[in-house]
C-alpha cells in the first residue's frame, strides 16, 4: 500500500493511500456501517448524496447475521450490500468489551454468548480474519484486547501482552494465506495500554516490528476524560510510523476529531453523528441544537444555514422538529445524511486547511464555533 503525505502544519498531516476500491484521501471520518449499512441509509445515499469512499462495518454483528457463508455466497460485503467503495471491518474486540459478563478473555481467544440468542461462539485471531475475508473488506483490523479505563497497571500489561500475542498470530495466517490466494485485503494492528505511556510504547514497538499495513489506536473513549485522552494522543501517533496510516478507533466528537488530527491521527469513526440524529441532536456550524425544542416548530430556515447536504438544501427546522415528534422514519435519513455530510465535510475541510499552511486559524474558528449552544 503506498501512503503518501502532502502536506503537514506541526504533527497534523494530509495524506492518502490507495484501496482494492479507491484512493483515500486523510484525514477521513468512516460513517459506521454496522449491519454493512449505515442506519437510515443505503448504498447510493453513500455514494451519491454523502459521497465518501471509506466507511465501516461490524465483523462481530455480520459473523452472527447474516453469516459468512451467505457473505461468501454473496461474494463478499460489496456485492451484498450494493457499495462498491472500500469497507474497514473491525476486530470484534470493542463487541467483546461491551458484552461483559457475556464475555471471557482467554490466552488464545474470546468466548462470548451471542446478543441475538444466547449460542456460544469463540474468536480467535486466525478465525477473526477469516470472518473478514469471507466480508472481503478492504481494511482488517486484527483481534484485539479492549480494556475499559480505568484499569490496574497489572491488566494494562496483560492486555498488551495478550494483543502483541494475537498480532504475531495474525500477521502470520495473513502472510500464509497470501502465499495460498491473491489477496489484496490490508491488515491493521490495534495498539493497547490505556493512558499508561509505558505500556504504549510498549505496544506500539511491538506491534510496528511486525510489518503491518496501518496501525490504530484503541483503547480511547472507554472512561477516561478528553484531556487525558489528548494527552494520551501526544505521545502515542509519537510512537507510530510516520509511514503507515494512523487511526483512532471510536472516536468521537467534532471538538475530538480537530484535537485528535492537531496531533497526527488520519482516520476516525464514530456512530455519534447517527446515534445523536435519532436522539434529535444535530450538529451545526454553530453549535448542538436539540430540534425537538418547541422553538424549532415555526423556523423555517435551514438546520445549518452554512450546510450543503440534501436535508438543509431541501428542509427546513419547522419539517424536521414536526417528523420528529411524529415518529416518521423519513427524520431518521434526514437528521442522519445532515449529521454525516457535516462530519464528512468538517475533514475534508480540515485536510484543504493543512494543505493551505492555515490548520491551525482553522482549528481555532471551528472550536470556538462549537462553543455556542442553540
Amino acid at each position: 500500500m503506498r501512503f503518501q503525505i502532502q502536506a503537514k502544519v506541526g504533527k497534523a498531516r494530509a495524506c492518502s493511500f490507495t484501496l482494492t476500491h479507491g484512493k483515500v484521501e486523510t484525514p477521513i471520518f468512516m460513517p459506521v456501517g454496522t449491519q454493512g449499512v449505515i442506519k437510515g441509509l443505503n448504498s447510493l445515499d453513500i455514494k451519491n448524496i454523502l459521497q465518501t469512499n471509506l466507511i465501516l462495518a461490524n465483523t462481530y454483528h455480520l459473523y452472527l447475521r447474516p453469516g459468512i457463508e451467505t457473505l461468501k455466497k454473496a461474494g463478499g460485503i460489496h456485492n451484498f450490500a450494493n457499495f462498491h467503495g472500500n469497507y474497514l471491518t473491525d476486530s470484534g474486540g470493542f463487541q467483546a468489551f461491551s458484552l461483559g459478563e457475556n464475555v471471557k478473555h482467554e490466552d488464545c481467544g474470546i468466548a462470548f454468548k451471542s446478543h441475538i440468542d444466547g449460542s456460544k461462539h469463540f474468536f480467535t485471531p486466525e478465525k477473526v480474519l477469516d470472518i473478514e475475508y469471507a466480508i472481503n473488506s478492504d481494511i482488517m483490523m486484527i483481534l484485539d484486547d479492549l480494556v475499559g479505563l480505568p484499569a490496574t497497571k497489572e491488566r494494562l500489561l496483560d492486555s498488551v501482552k495478550r494483543t502483541t500475542k494475537w498480532a504475531k498470530q495474525s500477521i502470520q495466517y495473513h502472510n500464509m494465506q497470501k502465499e495460498k490466494h491473491d489477496l489484496k485485503n490490508k491488515i491493521f494492528a490495534i495498539m493497547q495500554g490505556g493512558t499508561d505511556y509505558e505500556m504504549r510504547k510498549r505496544s506500539a514497538a511491538e506491534l510496528t516490528e511486525l510489518g503491518f499495513d496501518g496501525y490504530a489506536i484503541g483503547g480511547l473513549a472507554v472512561g477516561e476524560s478528553s484531556q487525558e485522552m489528548y494527552e494520551c494522543l501526544d505521545y502515542a501517533c509519537d510512537f507510530l510510523p510516520e509511514t503507515k496510516p494512523r487511526y483512532l478507533m471510536g472516536v468521537g466528537t467534532p471538538e475530538n476529531l480537530l484535537e485528535g488530527i492537531d496531533r497526527g491521527v488520519d482516520m476516525f469513526d464514530c456512530v455519534m453523528p447517527t446515534r445523536n440524529a435519532r436522539n434529535a441532536s444535530i450538529f451545526t456550524n454553530q453549535g448542538r441544537l436539540n430540534i425537538k425544542k418547541a422553538c424549532y416548530k415555526n423556523d423555517f430556515t435551514p438546520l445549518d444555514s452554512k450546510c450543503h447536504c440534501l436535508t438543509c438544501l431541501n428542509f427546513t427546522r419547522a419539517y424536521l422538529h414536526h417528523l420528529f415528534r411524529a415518529n416518521e422514519i423519513t427524520y431518521h435519513s434526514l437528521a442522519s445524511i445532515h449529521n454525516l455530510h457535516f462530519y464528512i465535510t468538517l475533514l475534508k475541510d480540515s485536510r484543504q486547511a493543512i494543505i493551505n499552511q492555515t490548520w491551525q486559524e482553522f482549528k481555532k474558528q471551528k472550536l470556538s464555533d462549537f462553543g455556542q449552544v442553540d
